[in-house]
């Protein structure tokens, strides 16, 4: 029994790298020519040209509330936004909707969102039973495990959110290999199943997403003889990344091309900088382009210790968009990110927002090489042009703000 899904998982890097870069050409065309929405975004891209991450970074990138303001401006002719390739009927089964509401269409590719991969490295394998616990109302978090088990050859029972003591006495009757859904709730079933004195012994792994999922939390379900791994995606895009047996960070899929960003902004940062996470898919039927999660997280050094040869991320480390309102005004990452591209002496920078409310004080904090005279007072003046709002300039040697995406601080009291 090999312990890949598939070849692809242990291809040479420049492989993959040059099957992926020869993909996307075709796809991004294909998003011009079938879904409307990227026949604006991209309306004076040429598809043939956008042969390398270079090329691809010069694209802009679409914001998951871009995506549900465009949703909402067309409810009345296209509710999907433009966004689909596909229409209502037999191409695509069934139309789901994340809070927003956005609405995200399905089609009918076999794994639709590629969690067959991310089930497998958790140890799932054809002709087991998976207790999905993922909603099946709504959103496609249940749809989106259920597909990827059937690719599997696995049977899944759907058992959805809620009526803990109904779960406990499903998993005892029909005994699943598994558990698929939020750790949290794996936790509650485990503990009802204690208190009502039912073993759920056949049920040895697991895969969770949704929520974060502490070590604490998996040391937890280890001592209960549970092996429980992570993935991570998104309704939009489906399987971004997942968790193997090394526990050494998060393996990238292999259908999509993963960017780091810097927060605000579409441009990428090196190995190692913590960003956005702006993805692009080559799902023919929800072809997103450059489409920014709003999820910070960062490039690890290296491979996989299992033999897998995909880039790895650090997993979820926060949210990248972090406006704020300082004195009754929206104050944006992209608006600080315009102030430091202007300062090539400039290397990072954090705006930090403090005081009590109603007496908020704006600080940028500046990595830079260069005391030049007179650098505090430009990127001041540049900061109230761009902002509306005086600001001060706290100048500092390289390596002093610390590397996690943060570009604005809200560091008020609010008491």
């Amino acid at each position: 029994m090999t312990e890949f899904f598939d070849s692809l998982e242990t291809r040479d890097p420049a492989a993959r790298e040059a099957a992926l870069l020869a993909a996307l050409p075709a796809q991004i065309a294909h998003a011009r020519a079938a879904a409307p929405a990227f026949a604006d975004i991209l309306a004076h891209v040429d598809p043939a040209q956008v042969t390398s991450r270079a090329a691809l970074a010069q694209l802009p990138v679409t914001r998951k509330h871009e995506l549900l303001e465009r949703q909402k401006a067309q409810r009345a002719m296209d509710p999907l936004g433009g966004f689909s390739t596909l229409r209502f009927g037999p191409a695509m089964p069934r139309v789901f909707a994340s809070p927003g509401p956005i609405y995200e269409p399905e089609g009918t590719a076999r794994d639709q969102w590629r969690t067959a991969r991310a089930l497998y490295a958790a140890g799932f394998r054809a002709g087991e039973l998976i207790h999905n616990c993922f909603s099946y109302h709504f959103v496609p978090a249940g749809a989106m495990m259920e597909s990827g088990a059937h690719a599997l050859g696995c049977t899944v029972f759907p058992g959805g959110t809620g009526q803990t003591e109904q779960q406990v006495q499903a998993m005892a009757e029909l005994r699943p290999a598994g558990y698929v859904g939020t750790p949290s709730f794996l936790k509650i079933i485990l503990e009802k199943a204690a208190e009502m004195q039912v073993p759920l012994l056949s049920v040895r792994k697991a895969l969770v997403s949704g929520e974060a999922f502490p070590p604490s939390l998996r040391d937890w379900l280890t001592a209960r003889g549970i092996a429980a791994y992570q993935c991570y995606a998104t309704a939009d895009l489906g399987l971004i990344a997942y968790e193997t047996s090394a526990r050494e960070g998060l393996v990238l899929d292999e259908g999509v091309i993963v960017e780091i960003v810097r927060p605000g902004t579409g441009e990428p940062l090196p190995e190692g900088e913590v960003g956005e996470l702006v993805v692009t898919t080559l799902n023919p039927a929800y072809p997103l382009i450059r489409f920014g999660t709003g999820d910070l997280s960062a490039i690890l050094p290296g491979t996989c210790p299992t033999g897998r040869t995909n880039t790895r991320i650090r997993g979820w480390l926060g949210r990248a968009d972090q406006t704020t309102k300082v004195r009754g005004m929206f104050v944006h990452p992209g608006q600080v990110a315009d102030v430091v591209r202007r300062f090539p002496q400039v290397l990072r920078a954090r705006l930090v927002v403090s005081g009590e409310m109603g007496n908020d004080q704006m600080v940028l904090k500046v990595e830079t090489r260069e005391t030049a005279a007179g650098l505090a007072q430009l990127l001041s003046e540049t900061m109230r042009e761009v902002t509306k709002l005086r600001c001060e300039v706290e100048m500092l040697p390289p390596g002093s703000l610390p590397n996690d995406g943060i570009v604005i601080e809200d560091a008020r009291s609010y008491r």
